[in-house]
């Protein structure tokens, strides 16, 4: 289980391999984001993208997915208080497969909370043509080890899963 301990400055990973279906984009843009170069194909090839996109609303919700299944459901995450500066550089289009990159800025102890701490985190999500469509800094909480191991232990708190 990743605990605050766990993340180091200057730390990198990569992870993550998510294909972009056309059937998700419509979904996706019908139910949360139903602009129609999201939603209507015809519509969105003479749009100045040239094709249906995605909602950049969907390529933050693959990037959590991606995190949840790569880290966060084996952590001892405790939520967080949100994220800065983020950018949606490119359109992503039905078949651009997406993966991760990230960066661990800082790592900071709570000094009101001696349990707990936050990961700041630049996150990077790329397609298959190696271009940057998505960026973001992340501001993460972790609990310690030790806490983490308490809470499992003593059934104070399911942390995942």
């Amino acid at each position: 289980m990743f605990t605050l301990e766990d993340f180091k400055v200057g730390q990198t990973d990569e992870f993550g391999d998510y294909l972009i279906t056309k059937e998700e984009i419509i979904e996706f843009a019908r139910k949360y984001d139903p602009q129609l170069f999201h939603t209507d194909e015809e519509y969105a090839k003479k749009f100045h993208f040239g094709d249906l996109i995605a909602s950049g609303w969907m390529t933050c919700s693959v990037m959590m997915r991606m995190f949840c299944d790569h880290f966060l459901n084996n952590s001892a995450g405790a939520g967080a208080p949100g994220v800065d500066e983020l950018r949606w550089k490119k359109p992503v289009y039905a078949g651009d497969r997406l993966h991760c990159k990230t960066e661990v800025l800082d790592v900071i102890p709570s000094k009101s909370r001696p349990y707990l701490g936050t990961v700041k985190t630049k996150v990077e999500v790329i397609n298959q043509k190696d271009e940057i469509v998505l960026s973001l800094i992340t501001i993460a909480m972790f609990l310690k080890r030790e806490a983490a191991e308490k809470a499992q232990t003593e059934g104070l708190a399911r942390l995942h899963g």
